[in-house]
């Protein structure tokens, strides 16, 4: 029943910046870290920034100082800020939240936003 639904994407040029959020709706009893990953075409998915529920926060070293990763937790939503946007960073971008889902004995578990894509040009 849980859902996570992505806004914010479209292009941008080089050294612009862009604001990325995802929400999360359903039966939720409980979130717990919230992360964004991203992948461009021929490449794995990579984590790009991440923020546990006491609002820890981990990036990717080819983000670091120009991206900042937020949650509220009161709507269910994490935000991406993306500064100083570079060519390399045209990618589809994904949510993803660990989620109790349901119950209160459920286990948490990973659910997926449906991707958007970033495209930055010069």
């Amino acid at each position: 029943q849980v859902q996570l639904v992505e806004s914010g994407g479209g292009k941008v040029r080089t050294g612009g910046s862009l604001m990325l959020s995802c929400v999360a709706s359903g039966m939720i009893f409980g979130v717990s870290a919230m992360a964004w990953y991203r992948q461009a075409p021929g490449k794995q998915r990579e984590l790009v920034a991440r923020i546990s529920s006491g609002g820890t926060t981990n990036y990717a070293d080819s983000v670091k100082g120009r991206f900042t990763i937020a949650r509220d937790d009161r709507s269910k939503t994490v935000l991406l800020h993306m500064n100083s946007l570079k060519l390399e960073d045209t990618a589809v971008y994904y949510c993803t939240a660990q989620i109790r889902a349901g119950s209160w004995t459920a286990t948490f578990e990973d659910y997926w936003g449906q991707g958007t894509q970033i495209t930055v040009s010069s």
